[in-house]
């Protein structure tokens, strides 16, 4: 078996590199296309592994829903768990339900919440990033994974570095999300890793008043607009 395994030569992968090129932009282009036409939304992320019965998925539809009642659209990574929540919300209270999808050998399908004509499929993570990047207003993260947590430290990085304007980051759940805070302002800040005015791009909420507050509150002094 290992004896037929077929191993790229390097002037292949060059090649196959210079035609994925195309792919990539064409990623860019339709993304850009559908969602520059969407309006403001914010993005709600979290574990796709979050059944129906579990409190942040119910509280997951309680936010998005207050969210799209306020006039907001709510974008998701387009999958299960949390996704769907976020999707299934703001399909109750009449909103804007965009999915922004990914093909994965695990875990990720299309939710049944997300509007026909607002839903995007990527092959590229980094592509499917930029979109969650440009276009929401605010992040709001529920309890989840790895993937979570690299859309949220992603976002933190790009607004302290001044590569994208400042827009609320909201943790939902302080009994899931405490231990983490309490290390960056400790360990972290103590270190001399960070800044003490790093930790103010950062609020925790628990509720769905909390979360829409934090929101409005800061579009009273902001301007709705792309993030870059």
């Amino acid at each position: 078996m290992r004896n037929d395994t077929h191993y790229k030569g390097w002037n292949e992968i060059k090649t196959n590199d210079s035609w994925a090129l195309f792919k990539i932009m064409g990623e860019f282009v339709n993304g850009y296309e559908k969602m520059s036409a969407i309006g403001p939304c914010v993005s709600i992320f979290g574990s796709a592994r979050s059944k129906e019965n579990n409190k942040y998925y119910e509280l997951a539809v309680s936010i998005a829903k207050k969210i799209a009642e306020s006039g907001y659209g709510v974008i998701t990574g387009g999958g299960p768990g949390i996704m769907e929540a976020g999707n299934r919300g703001a399909h109750l209270a009449g909103g804007t339900s965009v999915g922004l999808n990914i093909d994965l050998p695990f875990e990720q399908h299309d939710n049944p919440y997300i509007d026909s004509d607002k839903s995007l499929d990527f092959d590229y993570f980094f592509v499917r990033k930029v979109m969650f990047v440009k276009y929401s207003q605010g992040f709001v993260v529920m309890p989840g994974g790895f993937g979570t947590l690299d859309e949220l430290f992603e976002a933190i990085t790009l607004i302290q570095t001044h590569k994208i304007e400042k827009f609320p980051i909201i943790l939902v759940g302080s009994e899931f999300w405490g231990g983490l805070f309490d290390w960056v302002k400790t360990t972290m800040l103590e270190a001399g890793n960070i800044s003490a005015g790093d930790l103010e791009l950062i609020t925790i909420a628990d509720n769905e008043q909390e979360v829409v507050d934090i929101i409005d509150s800061f579009y009273k002094g902001h301007q709705l607009s792309p993030n870059f």
